[in-house]
């Protein structure tokens, strides 16, 4: 017979973290982690021990606790994620509540907010949670990833624009009083990637240096950003003197980054020239 504690005992043989092990095994038993720490001796029953092993073992091959128990917490909101999308990253957080920082000073009472590359539409829906009246639209080149992002919206009852496109492809014509993106970064050589196999490799690197993406949102961002418009990124805790580089190379003024929990610099940002600054 297994047991709680025989199960979480069985996590540590095989090398899961704690934490990862009782979030698997109170989704297993469909009871709050909470209530594990009062039931040691409860047991699992037989169809429950083997989806546990099941799961133990995906974990221990580095699969990620958010796909296993097919959510994530970001935000506030609860989010369905697999492997079609990369796993939202509470360091992201730091990026929406810049973002709401931004939409509190807007001359709109409704803005127009576009999320590049949503995935999970996390962002998005982070946005359009804390601020109703936004105009919110999410992009992706990838159709799966929209999909989820669209049942993340349903599920949650928020209305989200999307369409298809990589970066500004999609949105010709169209201007935003706040650009936000969490884009890939991570060097095509850096040694974390292979810790990182089970999450969608488009979604992770652009190869390279890492800032293939940034160049590019950052390069079209002045066609589509109104006058006095933000463009928001998330980038790697190496990248803040690159990215800021970008943005006064194409225009942008009140650059400034900033820090996540950690003390890391993960978000930089910028704000476009009025009209008469830009052609004067």
């Amino acid at each position: 017979m297994t047991t709680v504690a025989g199960a979480l005992h069985e996590a540590r043989a095989a090398g899961v973290e704690r934490l990862d092990a009782q979030l698997l095994l109170a989704h297993v038993l469909a009871r709050p982690r909470a209530w594990l720490y009062a039931h040691d001796d409860a047991a699992l029953d037989a169809a429950q021990a083997l989806t546990w092993r099941g799961l133990l073992a995906r974990r221990a091959a580095g699969e990620p606790v958010a796909y296993l128990v097919g959510s994530k917490e970001f935000h506030g909101l609860t989010l369905q994620v697999d492997a079609r999308v990369l796993v939202p990253r509470p360091e992201t957080e730091l990026l929406v509540d810049w973002a709401l920082d931004r939409l509190t000073d807007a001359a709109t009472s409704r803005p127009r907010v576009v999320d590049l590359g949503t995935g999970s539409g996390a962002i998005a829906l982070a946005v359009k949670a804390a601020w109703p009246q936004a105009d919110v639209l999410a992009t992706d080149v990838s159709e799966d990833a929209l999909a989820v992002a669209r049942a993340n919206a349903d599920a949650l009852g928020l209305p989200l624009a999307t369409c298809r496109g990589a970066w500004w492809d999609a949105l010709d014509g169209e201007r935003f009083d706040l650009v936000l993106s969490n884009p890939p970064y991570i060097a095509g050589g850096d040694p974390h990637l292979p810790a990182l196999r089970h999450e969608p490799t488009l979604a992770l690197t652009p190869g390279a240096d890492g800032l293939n993406a940034l160049r590019a949102i950052v390069a079209g961002a002045a066609a589509h950003l109104r006058a006095s418009g933000w463009l928001l990124l998330e980038h790697g805790y190496d990248q803040a003197d690159a990215v800021q580089a970008l943005l006064r190379e194409h225009g942008f003024d009140a650059i400034e980054t900033r820090r996540d929990l950690a003390g890391q610099p993960r978000c930089t940002g910028g704000r476009a020239l009025a009209a008469t600054e830009r052609t004067g």
